[in-house]
């Protein structure tokens, strides 16, 4: 250990190293500057040198020191820790700073001899020969100004971007090493009341510059910079009275005063010139260049009379260029306050501790964690330096603001430019550095635009707040955030428009002058009105989670459910239709209305579109207004707002009620889950910003199938780099090592030639496991792979382009001749698309010519090369059979244009090319007897979704080993039912069913919805009645969403419009496609009436409260009474055989409610009752002639009070219990009392009961003539 004497020389030897290399002065003086400085460290330490403590200078301090730290010369560990303890009173989860063991010298500067050029922005520097660093201090003298000092306590704080230096904060006074000799003379001085008058005179200003003033400092402002000019006031009040007058500092030797300023203090300053503002007139003395200030001493200053000092010769009256410039800068408009009431801010002062930085680029801080400190409405925020959390802050005279705005919850002190901020503590923790941006700041440029009231900047800054941390992982904050005039950035682009429907036209200016220097004060924090947001654009997954809960909100399983219809239905069908539901919200249904803004990304998982933001996803449904299917690739990866929209949720209910009477009891909900999408039209988007390296149009031009700009007939080219595009499309998931909700980076190869290759799609088949066999990863079996295929038409050969941005406008189709004798090259192919290149699901439609696009390749016979046959060449039977293509993951699609929307001078191509795709039906030819397609397409709109069971004899789609496939939320057993008409309240409507499998990757099926069907099965059941199902070659496309009134999934279908009026006669021709009519009709008589309860669970006779299954024994002790009936009916036309069900019986037979629950009560002890009547013999209804219930029944069925008219709204029952088979028509004899007709009929139909109506004798009459009328007009 080497012994003291030895350790001090060390010491000694390194503090010269430092001097030699630190500390500034001529060449040779360094010695007598170390002297000095050591001279000064032994003084602080008693006569000893701090051996423990080394020198650093501004170099080494800021590039090694990279985390906050302090140091402190002279104070013990015990000093230090209770300092330290106390720093973290107000914040205990902060640790405290660490102690350095540094000695810190340097000269204090205000930065004007550094950078001739730098602006002198009126901060206090630290330098050395090896740098310069800013610094806060608590307290300065001007004598320290460019002097030697020595720091024995201070701060160092880096920024939280380690690229940039941080700042020094002084903690004690520095020590100069060379005291400076004060010489002390007698002042002549004016006191502010006599000075005052000058300022209120209307006499000409007189200038001189020997005018000194004398006052007690009660206002400092703040330092404004403007136009590269820095400047502040300070107000200096008489020692005696309440008089104060303005002065104005703006000479850059002068702005270090800003730091030596205290408010109660006294003050002389001379060389005081009076100058009067041009514009507004008002008047303030004025510093020049040989202006002193020094600290009042009545002993050192005498009173001048005015009259003496101030005379001379009449001078021009200087202007102050700066305020003038000020004022021109800050002429902005001023928001109109409507016709409700304002309320005043309070004027108060305030002392408090950073507890919190809120947003230090929009100027809010948190204090004492309940009052929020809003520095926005000052120009300048000094950076922010010395505003950490744990610093200790005295606020005077600013506005006290209660609930500005409704969701904000802090009280708000706002400072305007008559209030001050003191800096009394520095923080003691280690809190980082988060300086506000210099430039580019869209907050304060939105503020200062539109002269924005607190209200509605905090608003303002909360929409920016949750924008930045949805997106800025997407595009960087810069190109977010940016806010030049030529090129807004996202930001603008989406807060503008609210800004302005929010801030009418401005008619007043911001009065710059009378916010500094009016007695009476006016800024636009005087005045208030509690801010209601009109709208909120929260993130993805917030929009998913508020969506999931309103669609619970209310609900009950018995509002999917008719009252009526529920109570008849046994368990199984009961919790069927309870399973599958959805409801719909707009953007009306949120408070307040809510914008949704997310990135268009496009998964290859699932192969759906999804909105995207850094919290979650959200799948979409993109439509177009003209009815053709969304294709435009190019806007992959854009930044999209949309405020016009539908979301829907999906829910999916697992439920064992035992029957209708337990619906309210939702203890029988086993499981709730739901799926969230959004549904809007492409018309309805505004780009905020386009993906990288594309050149798009805005979305609401005309050509609505591309955003691409055309010049001269020429495309512009949607990518900048097909390396870039392909890693943009690359599914988010794909790296679990990153933020999977954020992408960002390009490819680093230089290759940009590319190949692409032209074709028209003909056929495109949809989404499902096929048996395209892949290897698993783990290497054992195989496994089936999702994908799908399209039949294309390869136009012209692939092209070699040396950059994408050269390809051109269709030049396969430029070279076809218009009589055709050249044509189009054409091939046919069927593409494979797997894995990644399933993203292109979404965008590939029939009909549509599209470009595919090899990035970093050059060889022409890249298609050609990964081409295949789709069977054995030996087994090839069709020499025209396409070939297959995998599409691979790195080809880009492009979506070029539509078959129908070619130019003029391609309609050679137009017409060779017409007739390649499908043919598209209408829904009567499909419905047609005559029809004999077996794989129809066809459009139509949903009238009706339905969930059902699958049908018995079909196949399931996939093998039954398989596993439930992910993301299917339907058992495999069930199946929807899609009733599609032609047009709304048209009769003509199919049946579509699908099967569950299908249903994960299909979205949007809603009734309203108008869809194009394409490659369904057509089939005829053994009922004759004509439907489709959905099979693996088929594929649905929206072709317009459903209408905002007709998103109510409780409402039934058919019930828009009441039934047209018919003749059983007329019915004939549209037996396959009418789902509800009505005709006035005569009851003849009733056929059978069969009554009876059943068992909830396994349908069995219910008697006496119990299941009559003995083997095996049933569980269940809830019955479903049921009731059907079968009448005859006719209109004079022809006669048809009705089947009525449950309430409809009741109707029919004439019994009021009490008297069908009477009869309903007498059947459930018997099980069942029936009774045949009429021409009902032989239908195979057993009777029982003794029972009281059957008796009382046929006796009502005799009465003749049951053959009466009546108004019967009836669908043709595709299902009846006979088949009836095309007969000739007949002749029958009709009797209405004495006489007689006789009539031509057809065999009697088969009708069911959908409502009955009693009919009065009025309106029978007028129905009859009503059906006259409309008979002979059709004749």
């Amino acid at each position: 250990m080497a012994a003291p004497g030895a350790a001090e020389q060390r010491w000694l030897r390194e503090a010269q190293d430092f001097a030699r290399r630190a500390l500034p002065g001529p060449e040779g003086q360094e010695p007598a500057a170390l002297e000095a400085v050591l001279r000064c460290l032994r003084s602080a330490g008693g006569g000893a040198l701090p051996l423990g403590y080394s020198f650093i200078s501004i170099s080494d301090l800021q590039h090694q020191q990279r985390i906050p730290c302090c140091s402190h010369l002279t104070w013990s560990t015990n000093e230090f820790k209770e300092w330290a303890h106390q720093g973290q009173g107000a914040l205990p989860t902060q640790t405290a700073l660490p102690r350095t063991y540094l000695i810190l010298v340097g000269y204090i500067t205000d930065g004007r001899q550094e950078n001739k050029e730098k602006l002198v922005d009126g901060c206090l520097y630290v330098k050395d020969n090896t740098g310069i660093i800013p610094c806060e201090l608590l307290h300065f003298e001007l004598e320290w100004l460019e002097s030697l000092v020595v720091f024995p306590s201070w701060s160092y704080i880096p920024q939280t971007d380690q690229s940039a230096a941080g700042y020094l904060e002084i903690l004690e006074d520095p020590v100069p090493v060379n005291t400076p000799n004060k010489v002390l003379h007698s002042i002549p001085v004016t006191y502010p009341t006599s000075a005052e008058p000058l300022l209120n005179s209307r006499i000409p200003c007189r200038r001189r510059s020997n005018l000194t003033v004398a006052g007690e400092l009660i206002r400092l402002g703040p330092l404004l910079c403007v136009r590269h000019k820095t400047f502040f006031f300070l107000f200096l009040k008489c020692f005696t009275s309440a008089v104060c007058v303005p002065v104005l500092v703006q000479e850059p030797s002068q702005l270090a005063w800003h730091h030596v300023l205290q408010l109660g203090h006294r003050y002389t300053i001379t060389g005081l010139s009076m100058s009067s503002l041009k514009k507004s007139g008002q008047k303030t003395f004025v510093t020049s260049v040989p202006s002193c200030l020094l600290p009042y001493c009545a002993e050192h200053v005498r009173e001048q009379p005015l009259n003496s000092t101030w005379q001379g010769e009449s001078t021009q009256s200087s202007s102050l260029e700066t305020a003038e410039q000020l004022s021109g800068s800050l002429e902005l408009g001023v928001e109109e306050e409507g016709p409700r009431s304002t309320r005043e801010s309070k004027i108060i002062s305030y002392v408090g501790i950073v507890t919190k930085i809120l947003n230090v680029q929009a100027g809010l801080f948190l204090l004492d964690n309940q009052v929020c400190l809003c520095l926005a409405y000052l120009p300048v925020l000094k950076s922010a330096r010395g505003l950490r959390p744990g610093a200790c802050v005295e606020l005077i005279d600013v506005h006290l603001l209660q609930k500005p705005l409704v969701s904000f919850p802090f009280i708000v002190l706002g400072a305007c430019l008559s209030s001050t901020v003191v800096l009394k503590r520095f923080s003691r923790l280690s809190t980082p550095y988060q300086p506000p941006t210099s430039s580019g700041n869209l907050c304060l440029q939105l503020l200062f635009r539109y002269n924005l009231g607190m209200p509605l900047y905090l608003w303002l800054v909360s929409l920016l707040e949750t924008f930045e941390e949805r997106f800025s992982c997407f595009f960087g904050r810069r190109r977010l955030l940016s806010c030049t005039h030529q090129n807004p950035g996202a930001a603008e682009k989406f807060l503008v428009p609210l800004l302005q429907a929010m801030v009418p036209d401005r008619e007043k200016a911001r009065d710059i002058y009378n916010e500094i220097l009016a007695k009476v004060h006016h800024c636009p924090l005087q005045k208030y009105l509690t801010l209601d947001p009109p709208c909120q654009a929260p993130s993805l997954s917030a929009v998913c989670h508020v969506a999931q809960q309103k669609s619970w909100e209310g609900f009950s399983p018995s509002q999917l459910l008719s009252p009526l219809e529920a109570q008849h239905m046994g368990t199984q069908d009961l919790n069927r239709r309870l399973v599958w539901s959805y409801c719909t919200l707009s953007a009306g249904s949120f408070q307040p209305r809510l914008i949704l803004l997310g990135v268009l990304r496009v998964s290859s998982r699932s192969s759906s579109l999804q909105l995207q933001d850094k919290s979650s996803t959200l799948r979409c449904v993109i439509s177009q207004k003209d009815g053709s299917p969304f294709a435009n690739t190019a806007l992959i990866g854009s930044l999209l707002q949309v405020e016009n929209y539908q979301i829907v949720v999906e829910r999916f209910l697992q439920t064992d009620f035992p029957s209708w009477e337990h619906l309210e009891n939702l203890e029988h909900v086993r499981e709730k889950k739901t799926s969230v999408y959004v549904q809007f039209y492409f018309e309805d988007v505004q780009v905020l910003h386009a993906a990288e390296g594309q050149l798009q149009k805005g979305p609401r031009s005309e050509n609505s199938s591309s955003l691409r700009k055309k010049k001269d007939d020429n495309v512009t080219p949607e990518l900048e780099a097909p390396e870039a595009k392909v890693l943009k499309l690359e599914d988010p998931k794909s790296d679990t090592h990153r933020d999977e909700n954020c992408q960002g980076g390009q490819s680093s190869t230089g290759t940009t030639s590319c190949v692409s290759h032209l074709f028209l799609v003909t056929q495109k088949e949809g989404l499902m496991l096929r048996n395209y066999q892949l290897p698993r990863e783990d290497g054992e079996g195989q496994e089936l792979q999702h994908s799908f295929q399209a039949t294309v038409l390869w136009l012209g050969r692939p092209r070699l382009w040396s950059h994408p941005r050269e390809i051109g406008n269709l030049p396969e189709l430029e070279d076809t001749s218009c009589d055709g004798e050249e044509g189009v090259t054409q091939q046919e192919a069927l593409l494979l698309f797997m894995g990644k290149s399933l993203r292109w699901f979404p965008f590939l439609h029939q009909d549509g010519l599209y470009r595919f696009i090899v990035p970093c390749c050059s060889d022409l016979e890249v298609f050609d090369k990964l081409c295949f046959p789709p069977v054995p060449a030996t087994l090839l039977t069709r020499p025209s059979c396409p070939l297959c293509l995998p599409v691979q993951d790195t080809w880009h699609l492009q979506h070029e244009t539509w078959i129908s929307r070619l130019p003029e001078r391609q309609l050679a191509a137009r017409m060779v090319l017409t007739g390649m795709d499908q043919r598209i039906f209408s829904i009567p030819e499909v419905l047609s007897s005559s029809f004999t397609g077996s794989l129809v397409s066809f459009s139509g709109e949903i009238v009706e979704r339905t969930l059902c069971a699958s049908p018995k004899n079909e196949k399931p789609s996939v093998t039954v080993h398989l596993p439930r496939q992910k993301g299917n939320l339907l058992a495999s057993d069930h199946s929807v039912k899609l009733s599609v008409s032609i047009a709304p309240g048209s009769p003509v409507v199919m049946d579509i069913y699908i099967s569950a499998t299908y249903l994960q990757h299909l979205w949007g099926l809603l009734p309203g919805a108008k869809i194009l069907f394409q490659n369904l099965e057509r089939k005829i059941s053994r009922f004759h009645n004509v439907y489709c199902t959905y099979i693996a070659c088929s594929c649905v496309s929206i072709i317009s969403l459903p209408a905002s009134h007709l998103l109510f999934p409780s409402s039934p279908a058919g019930e828009a419009s009441s039934p047209s009026l018919v003749f059983l006669s007329n019915l004939r021709p549209h037996l396959q496609n009418l789902p509800r009519a009505r005709i006035l009709c005569h009851l003849s008589c009733v056929l059978t009436v069969y009554l009876q309860w059943v068992c909830s669970l396994c349908s069995s006779i219910f008697k006496e409260g119990r299941c009559t299954r003995h083997n095996p024994p049933c569980p269940s002790h809830t019955g479903v009474r049921q009731a059907s009936a079968r009448v005859l009916v006719e209109d004079g036309t022809g006669e048809a055989v009705v089947l009525c069900r449950n309430e409809h019986v009741a109707a029919v037979l004439g019994l009021s409610l009490p008297e069908w629950e009477a009869l309903q009560n007498c059947v459930q002890s018997r099980g069942s009752v029936s009774i045949q009547h009429g021409e009902a013999t032989g239908t195979g209804c057993l009777e029982e002639p003794e029972d009281i219930v059957a008796c009382y029944l046929r006796s009502l069925c005799r009465s003749p009070l049951i053959c009466r008219p009546i108004l019967l709204d009836f669908s043709l029952d595709r299902k009846p219990s006979k088949i009836l088979q095309p007969a000739p028509a007949q002749l029958r004899n009709f009797r209405c009392g004495e006489v007689e007709f006789v009539s031509q009929v057809g065999p009697r139909l088969s009708l069911l009961c959908l409502n009955v109506e009693e009919v009065e004798q009025d309106a029978l009459c007028y129905l009859n003539s009503e059906r006259i009328r409309r008979t002979s007009s059709c004749c």
